[in-house]
């Protein structure tokens, strides 16, 4: 037999890299960190509303975004037609995504408890911590994927047989079941009464931060749009004045319901922000209409082609900039708090535009690092070295 009869089988050639999903992963981080600026100038009582909205309301859909883009990359990869190797895939998905959520927990329980003097967790608070991502306000994404990780088979079976009217019902259910998390004042009365040393109450508390089914209908929608990609494809060409329509619609609609709570409601900003979120029926609508808007004009260049370098920087180092972020928020409104400056408008501004910056330099600076000496983006980003081939 020759050498190529002898040689092994080739590996299956991965597919071209989405530039719409490096850039929608960028501008979803810039969303977050939006979101955690926001809730810092808030705070003052004397607080812009037009700015609190740009913060806290247009960047809602970062985070369901993320989940949007998550299950579109996940089955754009996916080879439908071989079996699925189910611990192969989490094999590799815990070291991209738990590694370095156990590795950030534990940075922030030590740093916290030093920076803040508020002490360590003992063993039965730190396992909570741990389990629902509660060392930092951030973290909680990366649980609710990991679950949707660990159900990964489930997923692939109803995206197989799941169609246009199946979605259609799905967002139905998913508005009646957000709604009912969020708003059921019976179930909210039942959650907050029970005692303090109820096993059930804290898996009732921080339900926002495993279960997936606060998500499961975007998740779904973009696993479902990368096994149809001609069809998605032709769908963004020929509809995409209908997809920008339903954008600024859906974004309209959750501003309406913000300045009604503000307006007619007399709800104060932080009433509103908390009121008007991304799992309220117009926060999932406005969802939708991001989703399918930015995967748009990032796949057909709807925009100044300048911006693509800056849009790959703060896709390519959104992750470390997404887990970094709190740190760099918090020295800074320490500063503030103990020189005693209030947190103005133009403040505000320049805060968001520091800690953005300051968050993709150190990424940049750690990916660097992390080239010399490889355990560091092992532990921070899941970023193992890439074998050698022969």
């Amino acid at each position: 037999m020759t050498a190529a009869q002898t040689a092994a089988p080739a590996a299956p050639r991965r597919k071209p890299r989405l530039a719409a999903i490096e850039y929608i992963r960028g501008i979803s981080m810039i969303g977050v960190i939006a979101i955690h600026i926001g809730s810092q100038y808030i705070v003052n009582t004397s607080a812009n509303i037009h700015l609190v909205a740009l913060m806290e309301i247009v960047s809602r859909f970062s985070v369901p975004i993320f989940f949007f883009i998550s299950a579109f990359g996940l089955f754009y990869n996916l080879d439908m037609s071989a079996k699925f190797d189910y611990g192969f895939f989490l094999k590799k998905r815990f070291k991209a995504v738990l590694i370095p959520y156990l590795v950030w927990s534990v940075f922030y329980i030590l740093h916290d408890g030093i920076f803040y003097h508020t002490g360590f967790p003992d063993t039965m608070r730190l396992g909570g911590l741990l389990l629902f991502g509660a060392a930092k306000y951030q973290l909680y994404f990366l649980v609710i994927l990991l679950w949707f990780y660990l159900l990964m088979p489930l997923w692939i079976y109803w995206v197989k047989r799941i169609g246009p009217k199946g979605f259609a019902g799905l967002m139905i259910l998913q508005i009646a079941f957000d709604y009912w998390s969020s708003y059921s004042v019976g179930f909210n009365t039942y959650v907050y009464g029970l005692p303090d040393g109820s096993l059930l109450k804290p898996f009732l508390m921080y339900r926002l931060n495993y279960w997936v089914m606060h998500y499961l209908f975007i998740f779904l929608l973009g696993g479902w749009l990368a096994l149809h990609m001609e069809q998605f494809y032709a769908f963004m060409r020929e509809k995409r004045r209908f997809i920008t329509l339903v954008f600024w619609a859906s974004l309209g609609s959750l501003l309406w319901y913000y300045y009604h709570l503000l307006f007619k409601e007399g709800y104060t900003a932080l009433e509103a922000i908390n009121t008007a979120h991304q799992l309220s029926p117009e926060g999932i609508f406005y969802t939708l209409g991001a989703s399918l808007f930015f995967f748009t004009i990032f796949t057909y260049q709807k925009y100044p082609q300048a911006l693509n370098p800056l849009l790959h920087i703060l896709g390519k180092h959104s992750y470390f900039a997404y887990l970094v972020h709190p740190l760099f928020i918090g020295y800074i409104a320490m500063y503030l708090e103990h020189h005693g400056i209030i947190l103005t408008a133009p403040l505000t501004i320049a805060m968001f535009l520091v800690v953005l910056t300051l968050s993709i330099l150190a990424a940049i600076l750690c990916r660097k690092l992390g080239q010399l000496i490889p355990i560091i983006n092992i532990l921070t980003i899941g970023s193992f070295p890439k074998k050698k081939k022969a």
